[in-house]
């Protein structure tokens, strides 16, 4: 049941392009041109699990490629740059078949492939294989950038079919109601967290497990029109039966079929692909820019000289003389473009190598749309920086050094800046190993004075491997940050590179100080929770130091510089949703396979984790009797050692009967207290709306899922009681066939809750044995008798357990939910698709029960390869010391639809405060020693905000500690304002704190100015 090996492997890669991902290991892929944006496109393929990419180039590679081709080394210099990077890329994945060529690409030769990339190569070149591909059906792709722009191409044929165009699961929604009449209308219920419309005109759905009106279960997909949120036109139903209560409507994904022309002739009639209409002008002079630099290239044998005047003007010709264009050509654009086109630099390589990548995962798997047909990328921005527009042919001449393609853009004053940097990378997953990568490139902190701390306190793991560029399968259970450092070095042995191990978090404070970030040039941000990256924001706001926030989740990815004094701050984050759900929804009605997997969550902590802790509490704490409330926990602990399995047989045994209360007992008690004709008023049925009439089911051992139900919580069980498991099917299903349970007699009088509102619930007498097979969610307690028969038994027991010299300590081993631990999974799959059975429910596969349970984010190299390509462009503005917001960019993109929206990020807001202006960056800094040396006394601070600002203190905080208030008595006060700031907080155990911000409210402020003040921040001797 469990996944195998290639799926743990991918996971978090499946979960993005789903089943078509199936077909990657039979795939071929030729990749052509080994520099720069060729290695990106083959690693991301090679990290992706395609089946065989070769690779091809017939240059050697020199010093110069370092800069931006992350497979070669220092004694690859010389060799051919194919042959060099197998080497690299075969390490990354030994699944894949990685092959180089040096040869001529012949069309017998390009007849073996389902795509083709091109990243190097001649305008006549792509032309030809162009042809000759879209003749034979190959998907073809040219992927090619100059200095601070790049170009992508795609040509899938004339009649490429995609298979899933759409990112995500398709939704579904509870139905409440269907309309018999010509067109039905359906009416549905949203789910806990939908948010405004869950289907589109358009859409097809089909229906499942609707009652009354069962024509519509099973039918072909019909198409909807969506009348409202929560209401959608159908076909006709007129002459169905009335519809009675239940169902699920469910979107069906359909195929769509694209039609591309060949580059010969897209490149005389482009179709651009743009994020905002706007930019299809500037799009289109790039288009003109790269057309004129292949005729330079073919007129001069060489690129532009960097910053030469005389060459750009050249290319600029070129591009009046191409003809008309659809719009006027900007002729600064393609001066600025021409100027750097020399360059290379590794972040623009990241970026259009992973587009191009997500192409060809396209391409092979059928999941989204393609790139129709022409998208150009640049940050010509970055020329906009003060002082970039001086620089001359001088400044950026090549030096023979690793970082003349980058030098060739931003000079060599630059390249030694980059070298002095001190950098903090909080996270060394996915986005940190790209951004640690391009890091080593670009030569951050590669300088005398230069400093690279990289800190996480993660090890690495299996799934890590297809996505997180630095790590190999000898370093699974390493410490990433150990790891990526090392390999940050083999890169570039210059870069001064620090691994730390810990969070950077409230608990970590006294280690990273403000003085520490107030150190550093920057911060970037690799985290994968908001949470922390919230926490992270806010101390980089305190601290006035830069920092670079980046995330993604499946194909989508963002990137939000936050400079001080210039940008907002990232907005907070908002409530996480946790997918907790109402418990009365869990217990009875489940709607969703959410529902059913959150159940399924939490039988595995009620039955493997939590008894198991109480049992050894009970153990170790003779207290532990007295410490519990009246029969709870104790009936618990009682039943858990009444249960102790003595072999595996046992185990078994307990697993069947658990299946048959949650399956069929439960299920049974539930229609005892409402049958399915039940109704709630007169006319007014029960099983409605957002409750789906259940049905029990019949155990049968030779149903795989009930087999599997019974295998894992036996085997998990087993492991509980320290029983050796069994994982022979064949065994288990003659031990199942041999038990013989009761028949299930439903008990009378019980009542359910049916809403979160506490209620009066029947209190049926029942010895404590029976409590657990009610139905979930009712607890009946023991009388007086009971409990004091109960607590006499486990003192016994406990006495017995003891002086059992056989007994091991802890009793029982607690079991924590593990998403990427096999059995668990299988467990918590097989559970939860039983529950939806019941239910009436499609059930999950293992795959996505994974993903659900274990609140996966789905990850691709391709996105996070691109946001931190976008990213170190920002780094680039923030070295040179840029003060002008517009130079800066938030960008957004979709690999899924290949869009890409960057923007200027909004300015720092102001606000009035105390009669002044302040900008959400300011802050009153003070260094809280008094005139004896030591810490400053509350008065002294009261002074140093009278003195300095001309304001009257009412109140000062610091956190929950009130160190002043002018409205409390005089004693009070005097008593307040001669304590000294370390005094206040020794007592309340914050002595530990050496940067404190205090808050404050000063006479004469308005009520509003509650959150609006400058913060006072102290820093202690």
């Amino acid at each position: 049941m469990a996944g195998s090996e290639e799926d743990s492997r991918y996971s978090r890669q499946l979960y993005v392009l789903g089943g078509g991902a199936r077909r990657l290991p039979g795939s071929a892929v030729l990749v052509s041109g080994l520099r720069g944006t060729g290695a990106q496109v083959a690693t991301a393929l090679v990290l992706a699990g395609t089946g065989r990419v070769v690779l091809h180039d017939c240059g050697a590679a020199c010093t110069a490629d370092r800069t931006h081709q992350f497979l070669l080394e220092e004694s690859d210099l010389g060799q051919n740059r194919a042959k060099a990077s197998q080497r690299a890329l075969a390490e990354l994945n030994p699944r894949v078949v990685v092959e180089s060529h040096s040869g001529e690409l012949s069309e017998a030769f390009l007849s073996s492939f389902q795509v083709v990339v091109l990243t190097e190569s001649p305008l006549e070149e792509q032309l030809r294989i162009g042809d000759f591909c879209h003749a034979q059906g190959i998907c073809f792709i040219v992927a090619d950038t100059k200095g601070l722009a790049g170009q992508l191409f795609c040509d899938f044929g004339e009649r490429f079919v995609v298979d899933d165009p759409a990112e995500g699961d398709p939704v579904s929604a509870a139905v409440e109601h269907i309309s018999q009449g010509n067109p039905g209308v359906v009416t549905y219920m949203g789910t806990e967290n939908s948010h405004g419309h869950l289907f589109h005109d358009g859409d097809v759905v089909t229906f499942s497990g609707v009652q009354g009106m069962t024509e519509l279960n099973g039918q072909e997909p019909v198409p909807v029109r969506v009348l409202d949120t929560f209401r959608l036109e159908i076909s006709d139903t007129s002459s169905f039966s009335p519809y009675r209560c239940g169902g699920l409507v469910s979107q069906v994904q359909q195929p769509q079929e694209c039609s591309h022309k060949p580059l010969s002739q897209a490149l005389e009639e482009p179709k651009i692909q743009v994020a905002n209409p706007e930019d299809l002008p500037r799009s289109c002079s790039l288009h003109a820019a790269f057309r004129a630099l292949h005729a330079f290239r073919r007129e001069r044998g060489r690129l532009p000289r960097p910053r030469a005047p005389a060459d750009a003007e050249r290319v600029l010709e070129l591009a009046r003389s191409l003809g008309a264009q659809r719009d006027p050509l900007d002729e600064d654009i393609v001066h600025a473009f021409a100027s750097v086109s020399a360059g290379d630099l590794c972040p623009v390589a990241a970026v259009v190598g992973a587009l191009a990548a997500q192409e060809v995962l396209k391409a092979i798997t059928g999941k989204f749309v393609p790139l129709e047909q022409w998208l150009y990328f640049d940050a010509l921005e970055c020329l906009a920086l003060a002082g970039a527009a001086q620089l001359t042919e001088t400044d950026c001449a090549p030096r023979g050094s690793r970082y003349d393609g980058q030098i060739a853009v931003f000079g060599a004053n630059f390249q030694e800046k980059l070298g002095r940097q001190k950098y903090l990378v909080v996270g060394a997953g996915a986005i940190g190993c790209e951004l640690l990568k391009n890091f080593a490139m670009m030569g951050l902190a590669a300088g005398p004075d230069g400093e690279l701390i990289v800190t996480d306190m993660d090890t690495v793991a299996l799934s890590n491997l297809h996505q997180q560029l630095l790590y190999r399968s000898a370093d699974i259970s390493e410490p990433k940050s150990v790891v990526a450092a090392a390999a940050v070095q083999h890169m570039n042995p210059d870069v001064r590179v620090t691994a730390h191990q810990n969070q950077v978090g409230p608990a970590t404070e006294t280690l990273y100080k403000d003085s520490f970030f107030r150190h550093l040039d920057g911060v970037a941000s690799a985290l994968d929770t908001m949470e922390a990256r919230t926490y992270l924001e806010r101390r980089c706001l305190r601290c006035r130091t830069p920092l670079l926030d980046s995330g993604t989740e499946g194909t989508q990815g963002n990137v939000m510089p936050m400079v001080p004094s210039l940008t907002e701050p990232l907005a907070p984050a908002s409530t996480p949703r946790d997918g907790t759900f109402p418990m009365c929804t869990l217990r009875h009605f489940p709607r969703t396979i959410q529902h059913t997997l959150q159940w399924a969550h939490d039988e595995f902590e009620g039955l493997f984790q939590l008894p198991a802790e109480q049992v050894n509490q009970f153990m170790e704490d003779p207290a532990f009797l007295e410490q519990q409330l009246p029969g709870k926990v104790l009936e618990q602990v009682w039943e858990s050692l009444r249960e102790r399995p003595r072999d595996w047989q046992d185990c078994v045994c307990w697993a069947r009967r658990r299946w048959q209360h949650c399956y069929h007992d439960a299920i049974t008690q539930l229609l005892h207290i409402y049958p399915p004709e039940h109704e709630t008023s007169p006319g007014v049925p029960f099983w409605a709306g957002d409750r789906s009439c259940p049905h029990p089911l019949i155990f049968n051992p030779d149903n795989d899922t009930h087999l599997d139900y019974v295998l894992a919580a036996a085997h998990l069980f087993a492991q509980v009681h320290g029983v050796p498991p069994c994982r022979d099917r064949a065994a288990i299903q003659a031990i199942l066939r041999d038990v013989v349970l009761p028949p299930f007699a439903p008990q009378e009088g019980l009542q359910i809750p049916l809403t979160e509102e506490p209620t009066d619930e029947a209190q049926v007498p029942t010895a404590v044995p029976q409590s657990r097979s009610i139905v979930p969610g009712i607890p009946v307690p023991p009388d007086h008798r009971q409990l004091t028969e109960l607590t006499q038994d486990l003192v016994q027991w406990r006495q017995e357990l003891v002086g059992d010299e056989d007994t091991q300590a802890p009793l029982m081993e607690p079991i924590h939910f593990e998403k990427d631990d096999d059995v668990h999974i299988d467990f918590i799959t097989a559970a939860s698709n039983l529950r939806a059975e019941n239910y009436g429910i499609s059930p999950a596969n293992w795959l996505t029960s994974k993903r659900i349970a274990g609140k996966i984010v789905p990850a691709i190299i391709t996105t996070t390869a691109a946001v931190a390509g976008l990213a170190c462009l920002e780094v680039y503005k923030l070295v040179w010391g840029c003060q002008d917001l517009s130079c800066y960019r938030n960008s957004n993109i979709n690999l899924s639809t290949c869009l890409m929206l960057r923007v200027q990020p909004p300015p720092a807001p102001t606000y009035r405060y105390g009669g002044q202006e302040w900008s959400c960056w300011n802050r009153l800094e003070m260094r809280a020693v008094g005139a004896d040396g030591q810490a400053m006394t509350v008065q002294e601070v009261l002074d140093w905000l009278q003195r300095t600002q001309g304001w009257t203190v009412t109140m000062l905080l610091c956190g929950d500690i009130v160190l002043y208030d002018s409205k409390a008595d005089a004693e009070t006060r005097a008593w307040q304002q001669a304590q000294r700031l370390s005094k206040s907080l020794e007592d309340a155990r914050m002595l530990q704190q050496q940067d404190l911000e205090l808050l404050y409210m000063c006479e004469g402020e308005d009520a509003e100015a509650e959150d609006i003040r400058p913060p006072l921040l102290c820093s202690l001797p």
